[in-house]
């Protein structure tokens, strides 16, 4: 027996009757995602319970032609974190790209926004305002939709 068979032979699968029942709802529904499928199939093959087949890894592996690495995080997140934590996607901890204007950039975007705007124009454009708070080195460079969305926010 290999390291990391004796490491997956520690994350045991035991579902109680209500989680079985849920899973298998969500593998009859049709309109649940295809990866939370997949791990509610692995998690009720894996079950070592009285209403579960109790398969190996091998086994789910060939079965569900999916990965030993997938099989073991399952299990592993099973285990560790809980049976609704494998249901649902992992929340962000920071946003994929970081917002670029800040509340002291913010709030002079919005003052600059509300100013009289530039000789020859009535208003201000999103355009404008793009330029200027660049010119101004309020920010290093922004987009009009950029812009658009710090305007638009309401609270």
């Amino acid at each position: 027996m290999t390291a990391k068979e004796i490491a997956v032979k520690r994350y045991v699968v035991r579902l109680s009757g209500a989680e079985r029942e849920q899973l298998e709802g969500l593998v009859r529904k049709g309109k649940t995602p295809a990866r939370q499928v997949l791990k509610a199939r692995i998690l009720l093959k894996a079950d070592v319970s009285e209403g579960g087949p109790g398969w190996s890894d091998s086994r789910i592996i060939a079965v569900l032609e999916t990965s030993p690495s997938m099989v073991y995080r399952v299990r592993k997140q099973l285990v560790e974190e809980g049976f609704d934590a494998v249901l649902r996607r992992k929340p962000r901890e920071t946003p994929a790209v970081p917002p670029i204007f800040d509340g002291e950039k913010e709030a002079k975007l919005i003052a600059l926004a509300c100013s009289e705007p530039p000789k020859g124009y009535a208003r201000w454009t999103l355009r404008l305002l793009e330029d200027k708070v660049v010119e101004l080195g309020i920010v290093e460079r922004a987009s009009d939709s950029t812009i658009w969305r710090t305007l638009k926010k309401t609270h």
